[in-house]
């Protein structure tokens, strides 16, 4: 613990945090990069490119600065980012490379108002918060590695199987190139999986939803294939796996991560709530329940924009149909020409739909979606603990 005067000089930073934090935190990015170019093929660059993930590390850090008297409050995000960090091979050493990065952002930026109480506050605190997460990630590595079919790192993995599931989204079978096996995971958990990015030159990584059951000798990610547009860039990853990762090519895998994943210590019936591609860890829990013949109650709800968007809406029915109780509802903005038809047109309203009581509600897709989804569970009195919430990219959605 942080002594009184040292946490009271971090929380008078705050407000100098959160004014100047993005310059703060780009000014640390492209520091870092540039003394430790390595470290560009550990960090997203198209969320470099759009600022996202400079804004996230300046909410983080003002956070935690507002939090320093009692991080455990932050436990939850931590325990997030330290499956990220294992998910993307991040080790200890590295908090080294960027501590010294960070505090030297904070001096150079924050000028004057950098003095050595404020510069040596902040080593000491975030000497503090490395401490807790090196030991988070040290028990997942350790984890990871003893389970069966289990590594740490990056393995090599070759693609079995490549199947479009719609005009946006493409599923990729992952088998292990040297013919071990693969560790059982958690329904809804991630992989991070790298290649060599051509525009860059060099390796980037990323994270992607099972989708499937585990236990099948496979580990299958299905992809959204970011277009792009006037908003945003096209995504230089998923393009490069729609377009040139074919059937017998290897790709580069780590260990399955991630703190949202269907609880099975409970026998509570289960309510999935996704949009778009969020859709793909909801399809690894209901597989699971599928195999596992779940006699739990589950309701099973997606929204799309329209049927050629769809991924998945045969094999849901056929899943849910096939439960002991289950049920599918799937809502579509607008009509298409797809052959699948959703049960209704519009915008999904969980007003409008019989939960069952006492569940747990799992919710994934974009973040205006989530956070409706999330709001209108509370307004039908489902209490904060039994709404788990997954959140692509950078962002986070409150529960």
């Amino acid at each position: 613990m942080l002594d009184p005067i040292t946490r009271q000089t971090i929380k008078a930073t705050v407000p100098i945090l959160e004014s100047n934090g993005v310059d703060l935190t780009s000014h640390f990015y492209a520091r870092m990069f540039k003394h430790n170019p390595e470290l560009r093929e550990v960090f997203n660059q198209g969320h470099q490119r759009n600022g996202a993930q400079q804004q996230a590390l300046a909410m983080a850090v003002a956070a935690y600065a507002r939090h320093i008297d009692d991080p455990s409050v932050l436990a939850p995000v931590l325990e997030r980012i330290a499956h990220k960090h294992v998910s993307l091979g991040i080790r200890a050493e590295h908090y080294g490379i960027v501590g010294r990065h960070l505090l030297a952002s904070i001096s150079e930026v924050l000028g004057a108002a950098a003095t050595s109480e404020v510069i040596d506050a902040w080593a000491q605190a975030y000497g503090q918060l490395a401490d807790v997460l090196i030991g988070l990630e040290s028990q997942l590595y350790e984890g990871a590695s003893q389970r069966a079919g289990g590594w740490t790192g990056w393995r090599t993995f070759r693609v079995a199987r490549k199947l479009a599931e719609s005009d946006e989204i493409t599923s990729f079978e992952l088998v292990p190139a040297d013919g071990g096996g693969v560790p059982a995971f958690r329904p809804g958990q991630y992989v991070s999986v790298r290649l060599v990015v051509t525009e860059l030159g060099h390796r980037q990584p990323r994270q992607y939803s099972l989708s499937d059951a585990p236990g099948k000798g496979h580990l299958r990610i299905s992809v959204k294939r970011e277009a792009g547009g006037t908003q945003q860039p096209q995504g230089m990853v998923s393009n490069q796996l729609h377009r040139q990762l074919a059937e017998g090519d290897a790709i580069e895998v780590a260990p399955p991560a991630g703190d949202f994943f269907l609880h099975e210590d409970r026998d509570t019936p289960v309510v999935l709530i996704s949009a778009g591609v969020g859709i793909t860890p909801m399809m690894s829990m209901l597989e699971h329940l599928h195999a596992r013949n779940s006699k739990r109650q589950v309701r099973f709800f997606h929204a799309a924009r329209h049927g050629r968007a769809q991924a998945f809406a045969p094999r849901v029915r056929q899943l849910a149909e096939a439960l002991a109780d289950g049920h599918a509802w799937i809502v579509h903005e607008e009509r298409g020409d797809a052959p699948h038809e959703p049960d209704a047109l519009g915008r999904l309203d969980l007003s409008t739909q019989a939960l069952p009581a006492n569940a747990d509600h799992y919710v994934c897709g974009p973040q205006a979606f989530m956070a409706a989804q999330i709001a209108a569970l509370r307004a039908l009195g489902v209490p904060g603990e039994r709404i788990h919430a997954e959140a692509f990219g950078t962002g986070g959605v409150a529960v």
